[in-house]
């Protein structure tokens, strides 16, 4: 199988319309005229991607505050996607793509290697969209664990 295709900084980020863990529907151009964070994770509940998911959530103050919104996307149906996020008191969106068609369009899902295996499935990854819809930054296979923390030193949030 090829390899997906790598967003870069400066290209459009690819549209999305995606249902939220309570059913509403979020579109990436809700948020045009706003930075936003939109990162990608395998699997609500895991233990990484609820590392990830608090990082993000214990942030939140200082990303808003610094213009930043937040958004997580995973192939998650929203009722899983509704019980991470109650359990964990997660305060931003969690979005549901379960045909990984947005996954695949942001080159955040094929071939990865997991416990020395290739595999095919969600490559964790993290992007900033800046205000007029452009990738401002790409980042693949990021560590759950560290990852917001570097983030935030990256954008000096």
């Amino acid at each position: 199988m090829p390899e997906t295709p790598r967003l870069e900084v400066g290209t459009k980020a690819p549209a999305f319309s995606l249902t939220d863990a309570d059913g509403n529907t979020v579109k990436l151009s809700d948020y045009k005229g706003r930075k936003v964070i939109v990162y990608f994770y395998p699997a609500a509940s895991t233990p990484g991607c609820t590392k990830q998911a608090c990082d993000f959530r214990d942030s939140l103050g200082e990303l808003n505050g610094a213009g930043l919104d937040v958004i997580g996307i995973s192939p998650d149906k929203p009722e899983k996607l509704a019980k991470f996020r109650d359990k964990e008191k997660l305060t931003f969106p969690l979005l549901s793509d379960p045909d990984r068609e947005v996954l695949t369009a942001w080159g955040a899902y094929g071939e990865k290697m997991m416990y020395g295996k290739t595999v095919h499935g969600v490559i964790r990854s993290t992007f900033v969209v800046d205000e007029k819809g452009k990738i401002a930054e790409a980042q693949y296979n990021v560590r759950a664990t560290g990852h917001v923390a570097k983030l935030r030193r990256d954008l000096s949030v």
